[in-house]
């Protein structure tokens, strides 16, 4: 009798499922590649699983960024993905879109061209480079006219309101410019166009105004920065330019203000950059800057490529990067249009006001957000003695959302604020979901406080002499938030 035996090997590539394969129970690489390969699917599978613990794009309020776009755009970029745009020879037309886009912005934002001109511009990474490049020619442009006249240039700076981005210091710092930022105080979240004019001197290669307040999302007055240093020049025979930072507020001002006067209709304004990632409503990473005229950008910062028998100018910090993206905005600009962004903005600003005036409903916040610039929603507890924002942020993250809580800068450091930034697919039903469980949450905490203040009023411990010592409300409320924060984590709310 012949008795078969099975193989006691297994072959785990030939099993079906990575689920039943080994790869589900070895320890994944972390600081060496590995020796061995393993199989795609199992490879997806693995990393598919891990990227579950991130949070939803699409509820992580605390970001400008982009988070949908339509599959038509999806399939766009998917095509376009394998594209290095610096090939400009041998993707002649991803470059002509980019000059496209170019002149688009520069006549949104009214840039003093001919129909048929060519518009001063460059597509770049994101704000953050369109500001590197922006920086660089001006401070170029000043360091020129003070060799021409005999005066030293080792000492520019930039006056800006203390409420700017983290680019700006990077620009500062890395290009060696002084920042001199104007502080702000409790109620005025950004640059006093006063104080800031106060602030010029010689040196000044520019001021940065702001189109859009990361704190706030309000508006700096970029009209009467104009009309203040346009006299401030008068008298001083300077020659101090602006550059507008309207990163967030640069797609939204054209369609909802069009009489607002902040772009290339006022004479100092030679710059200004806006992120296409952001309400310009493409995925990360786009950003643009466009110049007033060629004479705003020295012409030694532009390298000049030939390729198809004409003259490609380019000026950027890095070399390769992505056509996708670029490709991703003139779909949005031609597909949407005018009247496609105004109606998407329109949208952005209705369900701002929703949110805010149901977060102002729970009468627990001050809302200190105004209704006109950026779609957000930026509130303040009225009573942080018994809880904070940042505890509010944290519970919110219970429910899937994800909202920054954070001070305010220099000078208006005591005020914490939560900020909700309102996008193109937060919509009003999540609107009104969010005031919902920001109520569910403050009755939690409201419940949670009172009982902590009601064990330290009943707890007292007696020491060995007789005398009783009571703990502080404090110990106590930290020795049951761990017990109750069991207590809560354990209902069945939030994100399955």
């Amino acid at each position: 009798m012949v008795l078969s035996h099975a193989s006691s090997g297994r072959d785990d590539d030939a099993v079906a499922s990575t689920f039943a394969s080994r790869y589900v129970r070895e320890r994944l690489p972390r600081y060496r590649m590995p020796e061995r390969s393993i199989p795609r699917e199992a490879a997806q599978q693995i990393i598919s699983d891990e990227l579950m613990l991130d949070g939803n794009p699409r509820l992580n309020l605390a970001s400008f960024v982009t988070t949908w776009m339509e599959p038509e755009c999806d399939k766009l970029i998917m095509d376009s993905i394998n594209k290095n745009y610096v090939d400009m020879d041998e993707y002649p037309v991803t470059t002509e879109l980019q000059n496209r886009c170019v002149n688009m912005i520069a006549h949104l934002f009214n840039a003093p061209i001919k129909e048929d001109e060519t518009a001063i511009g460059v597509g770049t990474v994101g704000s953050s480079e369109a500001i590197m490049l922006a920086g660089l020619a001006f401070k170029r442009k000043w360091q020129n006219k003070r060799k021409e006249q005999g005066k030293p240039c080792d000492r520019p700076n930039i006056v800006t309101g203390a409420n700017v981005q983290v680019c700006w210091e990077k620009f500062a710092r890395y290009f060696e410019v002084e920042l001199k930022e104007v502080k702000l105080s409790e109620g005025y979240y950004v640059m006093d166009p006063v104080k800031a004019v106060e602030m010029v001197d010689e040196n000044t290669i520019c001021v940065a105004a702001i189109l859009g307040s990361t704190l706030t999302g309000e508006f700096e007055d970029v009209k009467q920065l104009n009309d203040l240093l346009t006299e401030k020049n008068k008298e001083t025979g300077w020659d101090v330019p602006i550059h507008v930072d309207a990163a967030s507020g640069g797609f939204i001002a054209p369609f909802l203000y069009p009489e607002l006067e902040w772009d290339f209709r006022l004479p100092l304004v030679k710059s200004i950059n806006v992120s296409g990632h952001k309400y310009g409503l493409v995925y990360p990473g786009v950003g643009w800057v466009i110049w007033r005229s060629k004479e705003d950008l020295p012409e030694e910062l532009i390298f000049h490529i030939n390729y198809l028998g004409t003259d490609q100018p380019t000026f950027t910090l890095n070399f390769s990067k992505g056509s996708s993206q670029i490709i991703a905005q003139y779909y949005q600009l031609i597909r949407l249009g005018f009247e496609g962004y105004r109606n998407i903005m329109q949208n952005c600003q209705e369900n701002a006001a929703i949110l805010r005036e149901g977060i102002a409903a729970t009468g627990r916040f001050d809302v200190l957000s105004k209704d006109a610039g950026v779609p957000l929603v930026a509130f303040s507890l009225r009573d942080s003695s018994r809880f904070s924002v940042f505890d509010v942020s944290e519970n919110l993250r219970r429910f899937g959302w994800i909202v920054p809580a954070y001070t305010m800068p220099a000078d208006a450091e005591h005020v914490a604020v939560l900020r909700v930034v309102v996008r193109e697919d937060f919509s009003r039903s999540l609107a009104e979901r969010l005031v919902s469980d920001v109520r569910k949450i403050l009755r939690e905490l409201d419940a949670r406080a009172t009982h902590a203040v009601r064990v330290a009023t009943a707890t007292a411990e007696q020491s060995g002499d007789g005398v009783v010592a009571k703990k502080s409300v404090l110990e106590i409320e930290r020795e049951v938030a761990a017990r109750w924060m069991n207590a809560v984590n354990k209902k069945k709310t939030g994100v399955c």
